[in-house]
């Protein structure tokens, strides 16, 4: 496999109103050189192309119209995109989890699945629009442009399923604690009691949780230091950041 040059960052906080830390602007550089190489399903091209549909979804009309109404699934129509390279499930499935994330069904991820959108290329998608998703509404909350995305890398998918997945708990597969006690995704859960599923949810593409993990360490506390309420390590102490975390959670209507 072809070593590929990281690319020149395309992180500049010198308009931000505040002092953004050094680990965040390293954390959104490896982000990006993540972005655009090729992932476990999707091309370079695609991954780009699922991250420019996340900012389509926020100006698309469909969306819009199908978060004010009863049922997000009683309407139809065609979503604003410039996807070349995706085709229409893939660019809805993006619109949808940005826009309308609290309601979507399991059966509805089967649905997609029939559609040819498989579980390794919805998890992998989903952590696209994940780490995405949350770099561009940092910049948001500071006033500041979004970053430009990179330009893709060439290479094809690996198409690898990791070993030790066990179905039953989520909509997708997911690898359990016994199941990666050994082998290239032990480090995955490495020092934890158990799996927790908030970090196992998208393990069906081991690279997501490591890319959730990475940004995690960075906007909030490192992933072993989660269930220890006596961890600091930040300029605001545990009990701030829980709050807010507690509220953008609200605010986001998350069910978790």
């Amino acid at each position: 496999m072809t070593e590929l040059t990281p690319q020149a960052t395309s992180f500049d906080y010198t308009d931000a109103p505040v002092q953004v830390r050094d680990d965040i602007v390293e954390a959104h550089e490896r982000a990006w050189d993540r972005l655009r190489r090729p992932g476990n399903w999707w091309t370079g091209a695609e991954r780009i192309e699922i991250a420019a549909e996340i900012r389509n979804a926020l100006e698309c009309d469909l969306c819009r119209e199908r978060k004010a109404a009863l049922s997000p699934f009683s309407v139809t129509g065609k979503h604003h995109h410039t996807a070349q390279h995706i085709d229409e499930v893939a660019v809805d499935a993006v619109h949808r989890i940005v826009t309308d994330a609290t309601r979507l069904t399991e059966d509805w991820v089967r649905k997609i699945a029939a559609g040819g959108l498989t579980d390794g290329h919805y998890v992998e998608l989903l952590g696209v629009v994940v780490a995405v998703l949350s770099i561009d509404e940092l910049h948001r909350g500071l006033g500041i442009d979004l970053p430009s995305l990179p330009e893709p890398a060439p290479g094809d998918p690996t198409q690898e399923r990791p070993a030790g997945l066990a179905s039953g708990t989520a909509w997708v597969p997911m690898l359990t604690l016994r199941g990666v006690s050994k082998g290239p995704n032990a480090d995955l859960f490495r020092g934890l009691p158990v799996a927790p599923n908030v970090i196992a949810a998208m393990s069906l593409v081991p690279d997501a949780v490591r890319q959730l993990e990475d940004l995690s360490h960075a906007y909030y506390v490192p992933t072993l230091q989660v269930a220890n309420p006596s961890y600091q390590g930040r300029a605001l102490d545990r009990s701030q950041i829980e709050l807010i975390a507690g509220r953008v959670s609200a605010l986001n209507e998350c069910f978790y």
